[in-house]
C-alpha cells in the first residue's frame, strides 16, 4: 500500500531493460510519474484489476467490471429491504473500489428510504475495517448495512458488528468473491459477494501480452463480467478456491 515504493521498483524494472510491465496500481493517481517513466523508455504497461487516473499512459487495461459489481450489491439490497441505514467502508485511493461504492450510491440515489449513515476508509484491509466500522457505530448506531469495497473489508466489519452482538440484523455486502467470504455466505454470516474472477484476469493477461510482444492488435480496455453470490447461488461456486 506504498506508491512512492511501487513507483521505486518500476523504476528498478526498467533499469533492467524490461520489455513489458504489468502493474496492479496501490494508488490510481500517484503512479503517474511512474507510467510516463514507462513511456519514455518505449515500454508497454499492462493495469491488471483497477484503472489508473490518465488510460492514455498506458497500452491496455485489464478489470472487473468494478461499477457493475456495486449496483449488483444496491439491487440487492432493495429486492431484501424496504428501507436501510448504511455505511460504507472505501478505500478512496483505488479506482476499483471508488467504482464500485460509486455504483452502490448511484443505484440507490433518488430512492430516500435507503439513507447512507456514514463512510470511512478501510484501505480495503480487514484490520482497518473493524475500528472504521466501529467508529461508524458509535456514531449512528442505527446502522443495519454495511456496504464493503472487498472482502476482506467485509470480513472485519463482521467481527466489529460480531463483538457488538449486530451482525445477524445487519446485511454485510462485499466483492470479491473470495473463498472465506464465500463460506461466510454458507454460513449464513454475510449477505452477499460480487464475485471477480482472477483466473480469467489472469488469463486475459498473458493473452494480451502475447498480442503486445507479438505486434497483433489488441483492445485498450477489457472488461471481465462480474456475479452476485447469495446463498441462493453459493453451492454454485464452490468455497475452495477462486472462479
Amino acid at each position: 500500500l506504498d506508491q512512492d515504493k511501487q513507483n521505486d521498483q518500476i523504476h528498478e524494472l526498467l533499469s533492467d531493460g524490461i520489455d513489458l510491465l504489468v502493474i496492479n496500481p496501490v494508488d490510481y493517481q500517484q503512479i503517474r510519474p511512474a507510467l510516463e517513466e514507462a513511456r519514455a523508455a518505449g515500454v508497454p504497461v499492462v493495469i491488471v484489476d483497477s484503472q489508473v487516473s490518465d488510460p492514455t499512459l498506458v497500452a491496455c487495461t485489464i478489470a472487473s467490471d468494478n461499477y457493475g459489481a456495486g449496483v449488483l450489491c444496491a439491487e440487492h439490497l432493495m429486492r431484501t429491504r424496504e428501507a436501510a441505514c448504511i455505511a460504507l467502508l472505501e478505500h478512496p485511493a483505488a479506482q476499483s473500489g471508488v467504482d464500485r461504492i460509486q455504483g452502490f450510491c448511484d443505484t440507490i440515489a433518488g430512492h430516500p428510504q435507503y439513507q447512507i449513515a456514514g463512510r470511512a476508509s478501510s484501505d480495503g484491509q480487514l484490520e482497518l475495517a473493524m475500528p472504521a466500522l466501529d467508529g461508524l457505530l458509535d456514531d449512528n448506531p442505527a446502522i443495519d448495512v454495511v456496504m464493503a469495497l472487498n472482502d476482506p473489508t467485509a470480513l472485519g466489519a463482521m467481527a466489529a458488528l460480531e463483538e457488538r452482538h449486530l451482525l445477524d440484523r445487519t446485511l454485510v455486502y462485499g466483492v470479491d468473491g473470495a473463498p472465506e467470504a464465500k463460506n461466510m455466505i454458507s454460513e449464513g454470516a454475510m449477505t452477499a459477494t460480487v464475485a471477480q474472477s482472477p483466473i480469467q484476469i489472469g488469463q486475459t493477461t498473458a493473452k494480451v501480452i502475447y498480442q503486445i510482444l507479438s505486434g497483433e492488435p489488441y483492445e485498450a480496455e477489457i472488461i471481465v463480467p462480474v456475479e452476485l453470490i447469495t446463498a441462493e447461488n453459493v453451492s454454485q461456486f464452490g468455497a475452495d478456491g477462486w472462479q
